[in-house]
């Protein structure tokens, strides 16, 4: 979630007429409550659609690039039942998907062949990104907390808390984590300017290091470095503006190695990494590439701006395709776009409304 409201909130009168009509049609269409059973590839990509924020509208997609098929709705289909409300991000450890509702405060195990609900951890204040230590030991980040939650996930339970410094309830924002020894590194994003680094032994925050303003994602490459990309905030935020850069940091060291700045008024998002992680993309209007030992960024894009808003980003870790969310008006249905790594269109398709992370199979 990056706190996108709905436009407008509308009520309509329906006569019973129609309105029978609607919901026969819906139940032709979906089969609404009952349970279907899939039959899915082994390797594939699972699509978190954030849904609007208070409407209860996230939705978990599949999408198996051999045959080019997606499937929409799975969770509901498998479950009957809604995922909730605002599906933020996902992870796949040992065959489970962990599937994190943030707005829901809630974190659904699936069974990743058949979608189907195998457990949950409920009662976090809003969570954000699942990180596991392991198979007994995760933490759970947060928004509007000063906590990062530390749970079972065998036991489907919280076990504990790690206090943030310097941090209020108020304006609490951890967010992606990676791991290097035993250390994880945290981004803070909202009015947060820090990375924070916990030891995994004491579940205490040990470090921190100051970048720019609102840190919006963090990944580790191939050379065991850090790399995390800031949107500079905005002119009537209270926290400050200023513009955005990429950084890398030596997770040894624990210090920045390089800094790119962009201009003033960018808006870079959504750092990923290739399969070998070797190679750098984000989103900035454009969809941007970096080889990870570069020292300059490069002057053209991978793939150019359309008008649209490019939302989400991930690379197929065997293939190398590259796969853009356009979440379009944050109202419909968004679209997902499929790129050969030499920039050429392969596919597109519907998913949800507002598709923002992606978790490969």
């Amino acid at each position: 979630m990056k706190l996108v409201l709905p436009y407008m909130n509308k009520v309509f009168i329906i006569p019973a007429v129609a309105l029978v009509g609607v919901l026969l049609a819906g139940c032709m269409k979906w089969d609404y409550g009952l349970e279907e059973s899939f039959d899915v590839a082994e390797h594939g990509l699972f699509i978190t659609n954030e849904g609007n924020f208070q409407y209860g509208n996230a939705s978990l997609s599949f999408y198996d690039p051999a045959s080019k098929k997606v499937e929409n709705e799975v969770f509901y289909r498998a479950n009957g039942m809604k995922l909730g409300d605002v599906a933020q991000s996902m992870v796949i450890r040992n065959g489970i998907g962990w599937v994190v509702g943030n707005n829901s405060h809630v974190v659904f195990a699936i069974d990743i062949n058949t979608f189907k609900e195998v457990g949950r951890i409920t009662n976090f204040t809003s969570p954000r990104y699942i990180h596991f230590l392991s198979d007994e030991k995760a933490y759970v980040t947060q928004i509007w907390d000063n906590r990062i939650f530390i749970v079972n996930p065998k036991q489907y339970k919280i076990t504990g808390y790690i206090d943030v410094p310097n941090m209020t309830m108020e304006s609490g924002s951890t967010e992606q984590m990676v791991q290097y020894g035993k250390y994880v590194y945290v981004n803070c994003w909202s009015y947060q300017n820090r990375i924070l680094k916990i030891d995994t032994e004491t579940d205490k925050v040990v470090d921190e290091l100051v970048v720019g303003i609102q840190p919006t994602s963090l990944v580790m490459d191939c050379n065991n470095k850090l790399w995390t990309i800031t949107d500079g905030g905005s002119e009537d935020s209270p926290y400050g503006y200023e513009a955005p850069s990429l950084y890398c940091i030596n997770a040894e060291s624990f210090t920045i190695e390089k800094e790119f700045k962009f201009d003033y008024g960018d808006t870079p998002s959504e750092v990923q990494l290739n399969g070998s992680k070797d190679k750098l993309y984000w989103i900035n209007d454009d969809i941007w590439e970096m080889d990870v030992t570069a020292d300059q960024t490069p002057v053209r894009p991978f793939l150019p701006y359309k008008g649209t808003i490019y939302y989400g980003l991930t690379v197929d870790p065997h293939s190398g395709d590259v796969y853009i969310a356009d979440a379009i008006d944050f109202v419909q249905p968004g679209m997902i776009y499929r790129y050969s790594e030499d920039g050429e269109l392969l596919d597109e398709f519907y998913s949800g409304v507002i598709p923002g992370a992606f978790c490969w199979k």
